[in-house]
Formats: C-alpha cells, structure tokens, sequence
C-alpha cells in the first residue's frame, strides 16, 4: 500500500545547482559506471544472434528458425516483466540500489546461458537476461538524466545507448574464434563466450560503487539533509576536478513536500491524463524503433545464412560494420539533439532509417545485394535508426515528473517491446522460413511505415527538451501536495 504521509515541506536548489556544473570527470565516471553495462549488454546480444546459426546444427543444440525466433522472444517477454517490476521499485527504493540489483540478475541469466542443455532451459536463461536488462533501462536512464546537466542531457543518453554497439562490435569480431571449430568445438565455443561476458561484468559492480545516489530522487522521499550532503559531494569533487569554485545558485528554491510514493491511481492520472499526449508520443516512438530492430537485429544471421550461403560460424564477421554504424550515429550527431533540437533530430532520425529500409528491402527483394552490400545498407540504415531509439529512451526519461520517471521508462518500454520487439523476431522468423523475399520485402515495409508514424507524432506532439531542467519540463509532483482519496492537486502553499 502507497505511504501518503507527508512530512514538513523543505526549500531546494538541488536540481538548479545539478543543472549549473560544468562537466567534469565525475559525470565521466557516470557515463562510463552506468554506460558500461551497454557494452556488455551488446556483446551478450550479438553472441545470441551470432551463434543462432550454429545452434541449428544437429551436433550443436537442433534448434529450427521458429525456435530461435521464439528464444528472442523470450528474451523480450523477461525484459518487458523485468523492467515493469524494477521500474517500480527503482521509483520507490532508490536509482543506485535497483542498477546494483538488476546487473547482478542480468549477469547471472548470461552465465546460466552458458550452461544451457536444451530449448526449455535455453529460453529460461534467457528470460532472466531479459528481466534484468529491462530493470537496467529503467534504473540507469533515470540516475543519468538525473545527475547529468541539462545542457550535456541529450548527447550523454544518445552516447550510453550507443556504447550497447560497442559491446556488438567487439561480440561479432569474437565470433571469429569462439565460432571457428579450427579453434574451439562447436559445443564449447558459444557457451565460452557468455560465461566470459558474466565475468566481465563482474568489475560493473565495484565501479558503480562510486556513484551516489540520485539528489533529486532522495529530496522527493524525505531525505532532504541527505540530498544536501550528497550534492554537497558533487560538487566538491566537480571543483577540484576543474581547479576552481563554482558560481552559488541564485533564483526562487523549488518547495518539495516529500512522500515515499504515491498510489497507482495518481500514477495513471498524471501519465495518461495531464501527460496524455506525451503518453501516446512514448508509446510510438517505442514501438516502431522496437519492431525495427527486433526484426533486422534478431534475425539477421538467418537471412546471411539462408539467402547469402554465409556459414553460420561467419556471420558474426557481418555484424561488426554494422555495429560500427549503430555507435558512430549517436556518437557523430548526438550533440545535435541539444543544439539543433529534440523534435527536429528525432523526427528527422525516424524519417530517413524509414526512407532507407524501404529502399534496401526492394533491392534485397529484386536481387540486387550480395552478404557485403546488405551488411553496408544495414550499417547506413542504423546509423540513423541508433539515433532515433536512442531518442526515444532519452524522451521517456525526461518528460514525466520525477517520481514516476523509472515506471514510466519501464512502462513504455514494455508496451513498445510487447507491440513491437516480441512479435518482431517470431514474424519476421516465420517470413525467413518462407524462402520469399518478396514477403520479407513487406516485413521490412511494416517496420518503415511505423518509423515514418512515429516521425508524424513526434512532429506534432514532440516536447522541445534541449538544454531545460527536468523540473521545468515536468514537475515533481512533490512540489505540489495530492489529497489520498481524490488524488485531486492541491496548490503547493496551501494548508
């Protein structure tokens, strides 16, 4: 039951002096504490869609097509429960205490992976991974946006989710040795690869201890001299990084009425009533980039395999450039979304990957590519799409008041996934089956006209965030006091 109680509403500069650092090297440290765990997350994935390949082979795991498409898909049903279940209780215990839970859950589901003997327990582990990567989207998105300055926000989200292609990059190059049976077995070289990523992942654990708990998030629940005490911290680390003092905050202090939680009632109200049309904006911008990417991502493999006559122990090779493609577009146009603008870079993302696919998957359907050109199609597409999903977990994060940021991110997360990211692979799985390219020409013309929808919606209803405070975009609803049984607003000053 939500804890209404209200405790003696307090003054504070906390998300203006948050907002006013310059960057230093502790917000480094969050890139790299939080970011990561992206790197591993791609590894682990692109093993999972590099090795489907040899899974097929009889002396391997049998699996069909159909069953590696429903082991992505399992993999996505644990992430949409995952991040819905985390996403809750990041919002009612703390940032720093759900990212320390969730990576070690993601981390034991990978090295589960590797012990796997058979479809059953394969598509367990996997939903276990799952679970916890969807968790980690909710807790590490809401401590970035919260602790990075509004003016660096942007780029700093749209970098993080690239660096997952980093991880992809150095996945498929692996699958050099792991997948070579000159080098290892067959039997032994996939599960190699995931134990070695758990292990890795590992050091996440003890380089997150550095970072603190969100001021912002602590402020909202009652821990008002501790969100001081941290920011405090901060800022002292960020003078000394820099060599000099920081200017003192000026302007009117933000009154916060603190409360551990507020009901679901309130919840729905705020994201589906005053934030309504946010609330359908998320919700395209999701799903279409979800759908997309589960439907080339999780498949690609197969359709090196049964169109290209690539060996499965080479497609790994394939994805590296297009992993390159996917880091070096969040990398190379990230800053544009805090200068050029939100709405503009993210309808502009989402219109060009659609324009892009509907033109590869019509030479892909008249014959006209080779494994080499489709991989330096797929590498351009992405290189743009990177930016626009990236774009979207940046504007879930940032548009909905604080209390209810990680729910939110988990929320949509798992409506998008469920729309778009579980039927993807099974589809798009069953189309490869076929043998047609004509009717994987239509998948991927599917995929297109949702990106080109969500470029729509985004152009009418897209919130121009760049360089503004999360408390001026929405604001917490502890600045404003809600009666338990109306949930009605209340004026912050009021008795």
């Amino acid at each position: 039951m939500a804890d209404h109680s209200i405790v003696e509403p307090f003054h504070t500069h906390i998300p203006a002096r948050l907002d006013r650092l310059p960057w230093s090297n502790f917000h480094w440290l969050i890139l790299i504490a939080l970011g990561v765990t992206w790197i591993l997350d791609g590894l682990e994935v692109t093993l999972a869609g590099a090795v489907s390949g040899v899974l097929q082979d009889p002396k391997v795991m049998n699996f069909s097509a159909t069953q590696i498409g429903e082991i992505a898909s399992s993999y996505l049903v644990g992430a949409v429960l995952g991040s819905l279940l985390f996403g809750y209780l990041t919002d009612r215990y703390g940032r720093r205490k759900l990212f320390f839970l969730t990576l070690a859950v993601y981390l034991l589901g990978t090295l589960l992976t590797a012990f796997s003997w058979n479809l059953a327990s394969f598509a367990a582990f996997r939903f276990l991974t799952g679970s916890g990567i969807g968790g980690e989207y909710a807790a590490i998105s809401s401590a970035i946006d919260e602790l990075i300055p509004a003016t660096y926000r942007g780029r700093a989200e749209l970098i993080v989710n690239g660096s997952y292609w980093i991880g992809a990059a150095i996945g498929s190059a692996s699958t050099l040795v792991i997948l070579d049976p000159a080098i290892l077995p067959p039997t032994i070289g996939w599960r190699l690869g995931f134990g070695i990523g758990a292990a890795l992942g590992l050091l996440i654990l003890f380089l997150r201890k550095s970072i603190p708990e969100s001021p912002r998030w602590l402020m909202t629940h009652g821990a008002g001299e501790q969100s001081h005490a941290i920011m405090d911290a901060i800022e002292a680390r960020v003078e000394k990084s820099l060599g000099r003092t920081l200017e003192v905050c000026s302007g009117p202090p933000l009154v916060i009425h603190p409360k551990q939680s507020f009901g679901f009632g309130v919840v729905a109200r705020v994201m589906f009533k005053t934030y309504g049309s946010r609330s359908v904006l998320c919700l395209a911008l999701i799903t279409s980039q979800a759908f997309l990417y589960n439907a080339v991502f999780f498949t690609y493999a197969l359709i090196l395999t049964r169109f290209y006559n690539v060996p499965g122990p080479r497609t790994g090779i394939y994805l590296f450039p297009f992993a390159i493609g996917n880091f070096l577009g969040p990398l190379l146009l990230g800053h544009l979304f805090d200068t050029i603008g939100r709405k503009q870079m993210i309808a502009g993302t989402y219109a060009i990957s659609a324009a892009l696919l509907v033109l590869t998957g019509w030479m892909f359907a008249q014959g006209y590519l080779s494994a080499t050109s489709q991989t330096a199609l797929w590498s351009i597409i992405f290189f743009f799409a990177s930016c626009a999903a990236s774009s979207a977990y940046l504007t879930v994060s940032e548009i909905f008041p604080l209390e209810i940021r990680a729910l939110a991110i988990a929320l949509f997360f798992s409506l998008g996934t469920a729309a778009g990211g579980i039927v993807a692979p099974t589809l798009f799985g069953h189309l490869i089956g076929s043998g047609s390219r004509v009717q994987l020409f239509w998948g991927y013309v599917l995929a297109a006209v949702l990106m080109f929808a969500a470029a729509g919606v985004e152009l009418a209803y897209g919130v121009p965030a760049e360089r503004t405070g999360l408390e001026q975009l929405a604001a917490p609803l502890s600045s404003m006091v809600y009666d338990p049984p109306t949930s009605s607003r209340v004026p912050p000053n009021s008795k």
